[in-house]
């Protein structure tokens, strides 16, 4: 990672020092005396993640200097496709424990069909934490055209048990069984958080995603507690669909769609399909929740490797969980500021990387949200 990052710094460092002499010039002199929390700074665990995700984590940590954000960074390497530079899973998770908060990059799985290995190390990150909620935003961004407009959805997946339990075993040869592990308290758990997100939100419908004609017992339990736990919020729009439908629904009418409740497998189907929908995994935050933590990372999971080192990844995501992060702990002037920077960027049209129909480079898009800082006086 350290070789990424300072190959990544040479590339930012050409014509940086213009660069950032005309940056200070329009938002240091201009820096506030922000009202919240102003005498103390926020320190955050960093995950840089594989592929292009210290490329741009680095864009972020350029934005955070530029906007005299106070969060200081507690950074480690964690990796399963160089484990032998990984930090150790307890150090990572004792971090985001202590921290409460997380800024993470998208983590590679090799495919250890061969080797015995079942559970990715992200698998084994979210049950250490009981990271059992992800949530993703899907919206239309300004200046972004795609097929549908108007999308503003959020999508509520259940993430520790269901297909991904890494219970698989070939018990003669030729013939796997996999176990998916449905639980009432964890659908029961993650139903009510999807109504209390609603509720909090301000969101007027949920829609429970599911199998449970196919696989009544499984599904069956998680419909049925989504279908109790809605009684108990006769406020809010409750409807049931079946997960194929709900993949057809969501390319010819997205804007359906509210909150939506999956459980793990549906939810990470649905998450990058409707990421596709309003421009790709570039520009989608996400976030996924314990009891006791956050952690921030794109909403749709793909490393990009064969972009490393190339200077054309959309940083967008990335800034976004970072602006979501900044309201999370407490700073939501600059939160809001940076998203506000970024979709004046989005909206003028004139800096765009090559994933949303433009030439730009990541440095470039970068520097053009740092020059958009608005600061509050």
């Amino acid at each position: 990672m350290a070789l990424v990052m300072r190959n990544f710094s040479r590339i930012f460092a050409q014509g940086a020092q213009q660069n950032l002499r005309g940056i200070h010039s329009t938002t240091t002199a201009n820096t506030p005396a922000v009202s919240e929390r102003p005498d103390t700074r926020t320190t955050c665990t960093l995950i840089p993640g594989d592929g292009v995700g210290p490329e741009l984590v680095y864009s972020v940590q350029e934005l955070f200097k530029a906007a005299a954000v106070p969060v200081d960074f507690e950074t480690f390497f964690f990796s399963e496709v160089n484990p032998t530079l990984s930090a150790p899973l307890d150090s990572v998770a004792n971090s985001i424990s202590k921290n409460r908060v997380c800024l993470k990059g998208i983590l590679a799985t090799p495919d250890y069909s061969h080797t015995g290995e079942l559970q990715t190390l992200n698998m084994k990150l979210r049950t250490t934490l009981d990271l059992y909620a992800n949530v993703v935003h899907v919206r239309s961004l300004p200046g972004v055209k795609t097929r549908h407009e108007n999308i503003d959805c959020v999508i509520i997946r259940e993430q520790t048990e269901g297909e991904y339990s890494a219970l698989e075993h070939e018990g003669v040869h030729g013939v796997v069984e996999c176990l998916k592990i449905v639980t009432e308290e964890k659908s029961k758990r993650i139903a009510k958080f999807a109504f209390d997100y609603a509720t909090k939100n301000e969101r007027k419908k949920v829609t429970a995603v599911h199998k449970a004609n196919i696989m009544k017992l499984g599904d069956g339990l998680f419909l049925r507690s989504c279908e109790a736990m809605a009684k108990l919020y006769p406020k809010i729009e409750f409807e049931r669909m079946i997960v194929d439908n709900c993949t057809m629904q969501m390319v010819s009418r997205p804007q359906q769609f509210d909150v939506m409740v999956t459980p793990n497998l549906y939810g990470n189907i649905v998450d990058n399909l409707a990421s596709g929908l309003v421009g790709g995994a570039g520009v989608v935050a996400g976030a996924s929740y314990s009891a006791q933590c956050v952690v921030f990372e794109p909403g749709a999971r793909h490393t990009f490797a064969e972009a490393v080192g190339k200077n054309v990844a959309n940083p967008t995501a990335m800034m976004l969980c970072a602006a979501k992060m900044l309201h999370h702990v407490n700073l939501p002037s600059y939160g809001t500021m940076i998203r506000n920077a970024i979709d004046k960027v989005l909206r003028d049209g004139k800096i765009r990387t090559k994933d949303i129909g433009g030439q730009s480079s990541t440095q470039d898009f970068t520097y053009a949200v740092i020059h958009n800082l608005q600061h509050k006086q």
